[in-house]
């Protein structure tokens, strides 16, 4: 597993980068391909934030745990991971490895939530509108008429791809853009 490791506005020491290493390591024997983990730490009114992102082949889990001991909240993101990859294990069979959830003995038990049944996804609404093309200013514009946290629309500035504008927790907006 390759590591990449941020620490936003907080010097942390080395032995704190090896704890995670070694915690999120442990994510590794779910993966068949070559895994990407980049931890962002930071630390924000007291709290100790931990951004998990783990990366194999096309899977991409994300979590983000905040508690007052910034080991704590490293071993919270990797347990949030582990719960993930459980209550979707079904439809993640495909993409990873065989014998992911088999226990083994040496294993440490704490690190097991209890099996829970997974949900189906179920669709409980379904709504149809036309995707008219715009300019992002105007998509903004146009989700905070509507006061949605998100607004689906086609670009006119790239030859109408679809993308689709959010609002961001920071206050700030987002782009995604059809890569295609």
């Amino acid at each position: 597993m390759k590591f990449v490791f941020t620490d936003k506005k907080v010097n942390l020491p080395n032995k704190v980068h090896a704890y995670a290493e070694k915690k999120v390591g442990k994510l590794e024997r779910y993966f068949k391909a070559e895994t990407e983990a980049a931890i962002v730490f930071s630390v924000e009114k007291g709290r100790n934030n931990v951004e998990l992102t783990v990366r194999s082949g096309g899977t991409i889990i994300r979590v983000a745990e905040s508690t007052s001991d910034m080991f704590a909240t490293i071993d919270a993101a990797v347990a949030s991971v582990e719960r993930q990859l459980r209550k979707n294990k079904a439809r993640l069979e495909k993409r990873l490895r065989q014998d992911a959830f088999v226990r083994s003995v040496d294993e440490e038990v704490s690190s097991f939530a209890p099996e829970t049944e997974e949900e189906e996804f179920k669709i409980v609404r379904t709504k149809k509108f036309p995707i008219k093309p715009m300019t992002v200013e105007e998509a903004v514009l146009q989700m905070n008429l509507v006061d949605h946290t998100f607004f689906a629309f086609k670009d006119v500035d790239h030859d109408g791809a679809f993308s689709v504008v959010y609002k961001r927790n920071d206050g700030g907006y987002g782009l995604i853009e059809d890569a295609e």
